[in-house]
């Protein structure tokens, strides 16, 4: 068998789509590849370059696979996907992998750390519960509205909602009471979670030269810089 130069690995939950070509272009092998299969089918290969799409679980295998010997290229999904000459299934979606990684003007994405991706997974963490919270914000205005409580817009707006509805607690309706103190409930815990992870976020800046230089930056504060 000839020896494989470039290979293109379509990731999966469980099965995993190789195809791989030889320094002619020739194809070499094309074949599924079960999770625990994986490692052992790269390890037994002579170092060669590797091209996956930067999707989910990406770069835990770019980092495995480069232990190995190899040289893994991430690629963003968009660009890859005007290789694919047929319809989507992960065999064509692994020609187009192995063809896009080797064009010159392809565009790739470092494979990240484990520490890079735990500060940015203490973004997307926070950045969720951003979202939750104004959600329950906006779902107590607007049953605070039904009783004639209008909230003004920002956090000292909320804050006086809140203190007009334990005003008035006894005249409303004792289940819309407890709908509203289990939304003011949430709201309170999912700004501690948010505290606690700017507070860690935080403290990762402070140890990170790259970080402090960027937030040098007029307009910059540690949130964006991280």
């Amino acid at each position: 068998m000839n020896q494989i130069v470039t290979i293109g690995l379509d990731l999966a939950k469980n099965i995993f789509q190789v195809h791989g070509i030889d320094a002619c272009g020739k194809v070499v092998v094309r074949k599924p590849l079960r999770r625990g299969e994986v490692m052992k089918f790269f390890a037994s290969l002579p170092p060669c370059l590797i091209g996956i799409e930067a999707c989910a679980t990406a770069h835990h295998w770019g980092r495995e696979l480069g232990k190995l010997g190899h040289t893994v290229r991430l690629m963003p999904p968009a660009y890859v996907k005007a290789y694919v000459k047929r319809g989507k299934t992960d065999a064509a979606d692994a020609e187009a992998i192995c063809e896009a990684v080797t064009r010159p003007t392809m565009r790739f994405v470092a494979v990240k750390s484990m520490e890079q991706q735990g500060v940015l997974m203490l973004h997307k963490t926070r950045d969720l519960l951003v979202r939750q919270r104004t959600m329950l914000i906006n779902a107590l205005r607007g049953h605070l509205a039904e009783f004639g409580i209008i909230a003004a817009q920002g956090t000292a707006g909320v804050k006086a909602a809140i203190e007009a509805f334990h005003a008035m607690q006894d005249s409303l309706p004792t289940l819309a009471g407890k709908a509203l103190h289990g939304l003011i409930k949430q709201m309170r815990v999912v700004a501690s979670e948010i505290d606690k992870i700017e507070e860690q976020i935080l403290a990762w800046h402070r140890n990170n030269a790259a970080s402090r230089r960027l937030a040098g930056i007029p307009g910059i504060g540690p949130i964006t810089a991280s």
